[in-house]
């Protein structure tokens, strides 16, 4: 099973990338460890990696391309991979098909953006356990209190409305368009293409994880 998972940021794809890990024994891929790997390991695209980080620039696709393409001889990877969060842009998209990845299915886990705004601004978080929260859909006990503790919940900047709401406007801008890339790739029948498939991101956690599987067996 080798898959791309899509979606926008708090649309679940971590959640659920973890059940399909483990129902089809597969690696999840993410260049972000990647990255640290090679650059822990000393490897040569880790140095050059690393170069441009201590920069402050960003990695090129050509280097995350072969972080990929050597991350998959590895023998964790021999049944398959989960891509998450890559790739992000048509480049690299492109780059991808260009080096030869094999993809079988592209899963797009579809969710609104106000359903994403209301699950991630709602999130509170106690700092000294990481136990979390949600103001609606799992409150604690007491309003702002954590209930092993009684101490004060925390929002993180990253659960703020507004800081959500750009991270959504980079996804539409980007990536969004990963959407009709693989969706036509799928339709045109060419040798290689993988299967497009889209399952609805709201709803209990078991639900859309059923939904994912049954998508991955058509």
């Amino acid at each position: 099973m080798r898959l791309i998972l899509l979606g926008a940021p708090g649309a679940g794809k971590g959640t659920q990338a973890n059940y399909i890990k483990e129902k089809f024994n597969i690696p999840q891929i993410s260049t972000g460890d990647m990255l640290r790997a090679a650059v822990k390991a000393g490897t040569a695209l880790g140095l050059e990696a690393k170069k441009v980080m201590d920069a402050g620039g960003l990695v090129s696709d050509d280097i995350i391309i072969g972080l990929v393409k050597d991350r998959l001889k590895e023998s964790d990877c021999a049944n398959g991979y989960l891509f998450d969060g890559f790739p992000r842009t048509t480049p690299q998209a492109d780059a991808m098909k260009e080096a030869g990845v094999a993809i079988d299915y592209v899963l797009e886990i579809d969710v609104p953006d106000e359903a994403i705004v209301d699950r991630m601004s709602g999130r509170r978080v106690h700092p000294g356990s990481g136990r979390t929260y949600h103001v609606k859909y799992n409150p604690p006990k007491v309003a702002g209190k954590d209930d092993v503790t009684g101490e004060d919940l925390i929002q993180r900047d990253d659960d703020k409305e507004e800081t959500v709401k750009k991270r959504l406007s980079v996804y539409h801008e980007q990536t969004e368009v990963l959407v009709g890339y693989y969706g036509d790739w799928a339709k045109s029948g060419q040798p290689g293409a993988p299967k497009y498939r889209k399952i609805a991101g709201v709803g209990p956690v078991e639900t859309i994880r059923d939904s994912a599987f049954a998508a991955l067996a058509e």
